[in-house]
């Protein structure tokens, strides 16, 4: 038997679904590198038109989605923070307990929320906001600036939504299959 495969088979076994957080690390790396750029090159609320409907540009966010609680006294901060980093935790957990032959989509879709979690949390930390610079919009209507970090959650929430739905699809057949060789 080869070593490397059999080394490569336990750490699978092992870890799981788990492995997937390198995609989450990937997310994190993206994330900081894009914000690191738009910090160099675009002054704070400058606009850089990249096509008629995408702009980028730099805006602070000390809230949330939507910059929900941006003008709260700074307690919201620490609550992002412990947030992001308590469902960074559960995610781990959860993608630990993963059968990722069955799950494929699932922690996928896990691997993505926590690297933008976590992506998010570092700018907390360091800066006491979040950096968003993509800007979308059309005619007089503005779609919330956002990030990287925020595009990789919205993938994953998307990726949860469509494992849902096939994994019922599937206990669906399975349960049909199972009365079938009942019958």
């Amino acid at each position: 038997m080869n070593t490397v495969s059999t080394t490569t088979g336990l750490w699978r076994e092992k870890l799981g679904a788990l492995r997937w957080a390198s995609l989450s690390l990937l997310v994190i790396l993206l994330d900081q590198v894009t914000k690191a750029m738009v910090v160099a090159k675009i002054a704070l609320y400058e606009i850089v038109t990249i096509l008629p409907v995408l702009d980028f540009t730099q805006l602070h966010n000390r809230g949330a989605a939507f910059s929900f609680l941006d003008d709260a006294s700074g307690w919201q901060r620490w609550f992002f923070i412990t947030l992001g980093i308590g469902v960074s935790l559960a995610i781990l957990v959860w993608l630990r307990q993963i059968d990722p032959r069955r799950q494929r989509l699932l922690p996928i879709g896990l691997a993505f929320i926590l690297g933008g979690a976590l992506g998010n949390v570092i700018d907390r930390i360091a800066l006491g906001y979040v950096i968003d610079f993509v800007r979308v919009h059309w005619a007089e209507r503005d779609f919330p600036a956002f990030n990287v970090a925020d595009s990789a959650i919205t993938v994953g929430a998307v990726l949860l939504i469509v494992d849902t739905i096939l994994d019922a699809r599937r206990a669906r057949r399975e349960a049909a299959a199972a009365a079938a060789n009942r019958e």
